[in-house]
């Protein structure tokens, strides 16, 4: 039996016994884990209501934190080959992604217990991950996602109003929340949007910024525990960090972005035996060798503009700080 079946099967076995777990799997749909949720030797992690660890005192010292992005060049030249791919109508949305090497005084642990955040994930000394986005949670067999899209540095002057009213923001939103419907289609029934375009603010290590998310709701079967795995595996990967149309945009990703995203814009979810919460691996820090890397991106459609998308990138690579006041 292929890996990913053994996983799919593992996950539903274990929701047929109502058995708690927690589980990671990446970007690809190809490789994952599986852990107890009381096992913290490998991974610590946290989501809205439960976790496996003590929380650490926070340090004292200011965290340093120096960033060397990709050239602009370099970018580009992806930029533009993604943008050939959206003329030609291969895609009509893109999440463009790339390494960032960081250079910090705190080791990937130490960031995790610094770092305050929604959900929060630490697969030690391989990779640490303070995520905002919700993947999908499941509630008394309800079923709801949240897209996140759209990000604008919080400090600028009516932020709030020029993000709500950007065009092109406007439009990936609008095709994220009609994927993401059509993904929650194949596993549920009397899927509506429940909320459009909300914003929410988060506070970081460089600025704050706003980013705006909406939520999609379902109705599961009743034995929905049974096929947990199932269920999961169908949505992957999560539409936000890939687009539309899914498969050849994954495709179009593959080729375009020249390095592999492994665990980033993968998943991460905890299943209590009935409920189950989960996340986007997005705001990811990764070990290679002696290097910390941080990857980031944004969706690209035909309005996108490759200056303002280098940058969107760029303001994404922060950790966001406990509040130490």
């Amino acid at each position: 039996m292929h890996k990913k079946e053994n996983i799919r099967v593992q996950m539903n076995e274990l929701g047929r016994l109502n058995q708690a777990f927690v589980f990671i799997i990446n970007f690809e749909a190809d490789h994952a884990l599986i852990f107890s949720p009381d096992d913290s030797s490998q991974l610590l992690w946290q989501t809205r209501q439960a976790g496996n660890f003590e929380t650490a005192k926070v340090k004292t010292t200011t965290m340093q934190w120096e960033i060397d992005p990709v050239a602009f060049s370099a970018y580009q030249q992806g930029f533009s080959r993604v943008q050939q791919h959206i003329h030609n109508g291969d895609t009509y949305l893109l999440n463009y992604t790339q390494p960032t090497a960081v250079k910090t005084n705190l080791s990937l642990e130490e960031i995790f217990h610094e770092s305050q955040a929604r959900y929060k994930v630490l697969l030690k000394d391989r990779f640490v991950c303070f995520s905002p986005e919700i993947f999908v949670q499941i509630e008394a067999g309800k079923i709801s996602s949240f897209p996140m899209k759209g990000t604008m540095d919080a400090t600028l002057p009516n932020a709030k109003e020029h993000l709500l009213n950007d065009s092109k923001e406007l439009a990936e939103h609008h095709t994220i929340v009609d994927l993401i419907r059509n993904d929650l289609s194949l596993v549920a029934e009397n899927v509506t949007v429940e909320k459009f375009r909300y914003l929410e603010r988060l506070k970081t290590n460089r600025r704050d910024l706003w980013q705006v998310s909406s939520k999609i709701s379902g109705q599961l079967p009743q034995n929905y525990n049974e096929c947990i795995g199932d269920i999961v595996y169908k949505l992957l990967p999560a539409g936000s960090i890939c687009g539309a149309p899914k498969k050849k945009t994954v495709e179009i990703i593959k080729a375009t972005e020249g390095y592999k995203r492994g665990f980033y814009t993968g998943v991460f979810g905890y299943f209590d035996g009935k409920n189950l919460d989960s996340c986007v691996l997005i705001r990811y820090i990764e070990k290679q060798e002696n290097q910390l890397v941080y990857k980031s991106g944004g969706g690209v459609t035909f309005l996108s503009d490759a200056k303002s998308e280098y940058e969107e990138l760029v303001k994404k690579v922060y950790v966001p700080l406990k509040d130490k006041s």
